[in-house]
């Protein structure tokens, strides 16, 4: 491995025997694709000093004792600052396993325009043992929406439950006005399929609907990026997946792990190795949406 890492023989996954070794070589694999999805944003680490099965936390400040390599950003807060990681490099992913971070959840902008995102997420997060067949008709339908208001989706399964979909921006518009934007892309959607989505954060008010969640869509807010493993038992991985996957009955917000998606990558490549190019701007998309919403 790049970097030296300490205990590499710590079980994090006891379910899988997968040590700490084990997920450090994983990021520095798979950081080929990974990296640029996570270059220069903000972070904060999910970090579990005992394991998975030991309970874990999130770790946003940087202490003293992080080697240089590792990038730092001031970044406000409410009543002062704080110091945060930025990956930059596969050595700082490793680096940061050996620290016990499992999952890396990065900001929706990056740290030279930290008010600027250039993404917005929906997080489809279905009622526990819904059919996940409409968590894929929801994100197709979501994905329906933003070409209608001139932006182009892209799909992840989570590792976890659900499914998120992307679309890139191009860095102009803050996050005062991105949330309310996907707020009012959410709440059309629910208006359009009542039966299946709603933004009710209330689990006991859903019945058994998605969740059409756009919180992430706000500064300092994070959310799981491509390749990231995540704390759970098989240590699945958030993965893309091209647009018409969508349709694959075979597909499973937990399909692949830290074991199968390098065969992934290797074999079809990065889902959204160009999704940069397809930045747009929001101001007309703002318009048509809310058009549409008045139709």
């Amino acid at each position: 491995m790049s970097v030296e890492i300490s205990h590499p023989d710590k079980v994090l996954f006891p379910a899988d025997g997968l040590t700490k070794a084990d997920i450090a070589e994983y990021y520095e694999a798979v950081s080929e694709w990974m990296l640029q999805h996570v270059q220069n944003r903000p972070i904060s680490m999910q970090r579990f000093p005992d394991g998975i099965d030991g309970g874990g936390f999130f770790h946003k400040n940087v202490p003293d004792h992080f080697p240089g390599y590792v990038k730092r950003i001031e970044v406000e807060k409410r009543g002062g600052t704080l110091t945060q990681a930025v990956v930059c490099n596969v050595d700082t992913l490793v680096y940061l396993v050996g620290q016990n971070m499992i999952t890396p959840h990065v900001w929706l902008s990056r740290a030279d325009r930290l008010r600027q995102p250039d993404r917005v997420v929906f997080d489809l997060d279905p009622a526990p043992g819904a059919d996940f067949a409409a968590v894929r008709r929801a994100a197709r339908r979501t994905g329906e929406l933003l070409r209608e208001v001139g932006l182009e989706p892209f799909a992840q399964v989570t590792g976890s439950k659900g499914i998120h979909v992307w679309t890139p921006l191009r860095r102009r518009a803050t996050f005062e006005e991105v949330k309310p934007f996907a707020r009012a892309a959410a709440e059309l959607l629910a208006t359009r399929y009542p039966d299946e989505l709603t933004t009710e954060f209330r689990k006991a008010e859903r019945g058994g609907r998605i969740l059409v969640d756009v919180m992430r869509n706000a500064y300092a807010q994070t959310a799981v990026p491509p390749y990231a493993v995540r704390p759970r038992p098989g240590a699945p991985v958030a993965t893309p997946v091209a647009w018409d996957e969508l349709s694959d009955t075979k597909l499973r917000a937990d399909r692949w792990t830290v074991s199968n998606v390098l065969r992934r990558l290797k074999a079809k490549g990065d889902p959204w190795a160009d999704i940069a190019s397809f930045s747009r701007g929001l101001s007309r998309s703002r318009k048509r949406l809310e058009q549409l919403t008045r139709e």
